[in-house]
């Protein structure tokens, strides 16, 4: 007996053309992997993928920050687009909203040589707006593009604990897990593209207030008389324990392995935190969501940037509310 064709309309085809694609991705295994951005985050990033055997092929706008990855046989390329030709999975971390775009979509961008159905990972943390944009410009290429900032730090980078929070089509969820869990413990579906983002900059608006929050507590108790160490004792085991009083605190001599306790060098830059309260401070315009406390946050780290804390952690805010008495 003859074998039945089966004829599928353009929708019908380009849903099996799909599956057949992310069947062929999650195979496609140790594959090489491309990734862009090098940065405090993207190094340990990169060299869990690494460690995992994949091949890795690199970009970064600072050629020395590939010397490394070279001397532990990576390809080093000489652009993002050159990323794109020998690479069909791309992860990218990148500092803002214009790097990714012109990573993306500038002159040498990934998208000038990008093949049909690469996935693009990106885990920088930008305008969900821009993720949405990327997603498009992608799509019409034939390529899928996924946003999946982190949460965890340096620390966590390092240690492949980070938490990644993904938005894209849920389709090709498994073929970006089977990556990210290389280089982190959670990795966690939010929804359509942007929301990864949404997540993202929501925690971290969260994160700063209980930061300062934290800060101007021990402040005040130590000028009240207590002992930083016992105050952050009774912090953590009372209603008022957070993350960034048991896990980070801005105290230094409470906690070791911590910013606060090697002057405030490496982990997450104030910088970087105030550019992520902006984040949300255009979201919560765009929605009309009030957050005193957020813009109020937003304010203070953009003083602190005013005032020579840029490149210092973000916990650091309790050295600038020491010695901001007039606040």
């Amino acid at each position: 007996m003859a074998a039945a064709v089966v004829r599928r309309g353009p929708a019908g085809w380009w849903r099996w053309h799909r599956r057949v694609m992310v069947c062929s991705r999650t195979m496609a295994s140790k594959t090489p992997v491309g990734f862009i951005g090098l940065g405090n985050m993207g190094n340990p990033m990169a060299k869990n993928l690494v460690k995992h055997g994949y091949p890795v092929i690199v970009y970064d706008v600072f050629p020395e920050a590939c010397k490394e990855f070279q001397d532990l046989g990576a390809q080093v390329t000489e652009s993002p687009a050159d990323v794109a030709e020998r690479a069909d999975r791309i992860i990218t971390m990148l500092p803002s909203s214009p790097h990714a775009k012109e990573v993306y979509t500038g002159r040498n961008g990934i998208l000038k040589k990008v093949k049909k159905g690469s996935l693009l990972i990106d885990s920088s943390t930008i305008d969900p707006a821009v993720s949405k944009e990327l997603a498009k410009a992608a799509e019409s290429t034939g390529a899928v593009f996924m946003d999946a900032p982190v949460s965890g730090g340096v620390g966590a980078a390092r240690a492949g604990n980070l938490t990644f929070m993904v938005g894209g089509v849920e389709q090709e969820f498994n073929a970006a897990k089977e990556l990210l869990t290389c280089m982190g413990s959670n990795v966690v579906y939010c929804g359509e593209v942007g929301t990864g983002q949404a997540a993202k900059i929501c925690n971290n608006m969260l994160l700063a207030i209980s930061m300062i929050g934290t800060a101007e507590a021990m402040n005040l108790g130590i000028r009240l008389g207590l002992d930083p160490k016992l105050l952050a004792k009774i912090l953590n085991m009372s209603s008022g324990r957070c993350w960034s009083s048991d896990t980070y605190n801005p105290v230094p001599g409470v906690m070791e392995g911590v910013p606060s306790a090697n002057n405030y060098q490496g982990g997450f830059g104030t910088t970087l935190m105030a550019k992520d309260l902006g984040l949300a401070q255009i979201s919560a315009t765009n929605t009309k969501t009030p957050v005193p406390l957020g813009s109020q946050a937003h304010q203070i780290y953009r003083m602190m940037c005013a005032k020579g804390y840029a490149m210092k952690d973000f916990s650091a805010v309790f050295q600038f509310l020491r010695e901001e008495e007039s606040l």
